[in-house]
């Protein structure tokens, strides 16, 4: 048996999970360790590395739905067929980040969700939870399937008029979260939403600068400002198909994805 730690990830994945082995499993350098999520629809290889004799670190892969998934622990070795060590469940579940990133894209137009939004300004978390945060958010939103249509400043193009009114670029700046910041700079709207002064005449812009975040300034405002360091640049994806490959330079791990 082995032991998976945690047992259970976010769907968007990227989380490190540790894979402590049993004594019987601590074998030879050569032997080369993998895992392999099964899910109901799709299915994810992703290799280790040793962190010492007895455990090795992987990452999580992002799922498609919350469900229990079978880990099986392959071991290769060169010259010899492959072997399924240990098997393990596994679950993908959808975490408060993966929440608030959904209610978020939804309520992209929406006044009062956004007003609403303004009170967890005085609730900030600390400077060290801000980063962790905005990370996660960014990933989660990433991982939504957000529909063709969608948009930042929200579904009604006739928003596009400069009404004074909140938008999620507001949310993104006031919390400082750099990342969700670039990521919806990215999406439709992204762009225009840098110049809709909200009702007390703030703009997301103005607002960074008033704020003394000066990177996230800088982000909204530079020619060629480069994507803040997050996992997402730390990670290199390439679709083909029904497979994905991506490559997790931090832990030099690489995730196969593809559907069943």
């Amino acid at each position: 048996v082995m032991k998976l730690n945690p047992q259970q990830a976010p769907l968007y994945g990227d989380s490190v999970i540790t894979v402590q082995l049993t004594e019987e499993d601590k074998v030879e350098d050569d032997v080369v360790f993998y895992l392999v999520f099964t899910g109901s629809t799709v299915q994810h290889c992703t290799s280790t590395r040793k962190i010492n004799p007895g455990s090795l670190e992987t990452i999580s892969p992002g799922h498609d739905c919350c469900e229990t998934v079978k880990v099986a622990l392959c071991a290769s070795r060169e010259g010899h067929p492959v072997l399924v060590v240990a098997e393990e469940s596994f679950q993908f579940v959808q975490d408060e980040v993966y929440d608030a990133a959904q209610f978020l894209a939804t309520c992209a137009g929406n006044q009062q969700a956004l007003n609403f939004t303004r009170f967890l300004d005085r609730s900030r978390p600390p400077a060290a939870d801000v980063d962790f945060w905005d990370e996660k958010v960014a990933l989660a939103f990433r991982h939504l399937k957000l529909p063709a249509e969608w948009n930042v400043l929200g579904a009604e193009q006739s928003l596009t008029e400069n009404i004074p009114r909140e938008t999620l670029m507001h949310f993104a700046v006031r919390l400082g979260l750099l990342r969700l910041a670039w990521f919806l700079l990215q999406q439709p709207g992204g762009r225009g939403a840098l110049s809709i002064p909200n009702n007390e005449g703030a703009t997301p812009v103005s607002l960074a600068l008033e704020r003394g975040y000066q990177k996230l300034h800088q982000l909204l405002t530079e020619e060629g400002a480069r994507e803040p360091d997050s996992w997402s640049t730390l990670s290199h994806t390439v679709h083909s198909g029904d497979y994905s490959v991506k490559h997790h330079r931090g832990l030099g791990v690489y995730l196969l994805t593809a559907e069943a």
